[in-house]
């Protein structure tokens, strides 16, 4: 037996001629909350709960409060993951997550290039000096431009490894500081 297209767009009513829904709304039709171990809540205590759930946002950084030496690790395992995560099978090249974004055309490579410049804001607040943060810019800079190019600028980004680079810099400069 075939459905008409009538009884798909306005459901059947039942032989009795009264609808199918229940008489029941809003509360009534609900019934009482229960928890998991079966235990009725009291729609009060929900409200109460509610009025004192709330996000504080500015008090403390998403990350805790890391030290200088658990922050470079975080670059450096950031750097890894983006330009040097994957062996290409059968040869010895290595490749990231910023090779395989790059793909995506034009977004790929913003995503990526807004990635590496978060790394240089973190070396800026490691206290890297102007100089090293330009140098950063600089190699964020090309491969962010030459990425642009479809296909080209992926295997360049693979070779080119910018992040890499910019972690090499700061970790550089950061074992010719004195230690405090």
């Amino acid at each position: 037996m075939t459905m008409s297209d009538d009884d798909i767009l306005a459901p059947r009513r039942s032989r009795t001629g009264s609808s199918s829904r229940a008489p029941f709304s809003g509360k009534e039709a609900r019934g009482p909350i229960i928890d998991q171990e079966g235990h009725e809540i009291r729609p009060e205590s929900l409200e109460q709960g509610f009025r004192e759930f709330r996000f504080e946002f500015g008090q403390a950084s998403p990350f805790g409060n890391l030290t200088r030496e658990q922050r470079i690790a975080r670059l450096e395992a950031i750097a890894k993951l983006l330009d040097v995560a994957f062996i290409l099978p059968g040869t010895n090249i290595r490749y990231g997550i910023d090779g395989l974004i790059g793909l995506i055309p034009v977004v790929g490579d913003i995503i990526t290039t807004a990635i590496s410049l978060w790394l240089v804001r973190e070396a800026r607040a490691l206290g890297a000096p102007w100089h090293i943060t330009a140098r950063m810019l600089g190699n964020v800079a090309v491969d962010g431009v030459v990425g642009l190019v479809p296909f080209a600028g992926d295997a360049f980004d693979v070779m080119f490894r910018a992040n890499m680079r910019n972690v090499r810099l700061l970790r550089r400069w950061l074992e010719k500081q004195p230690r405090m």
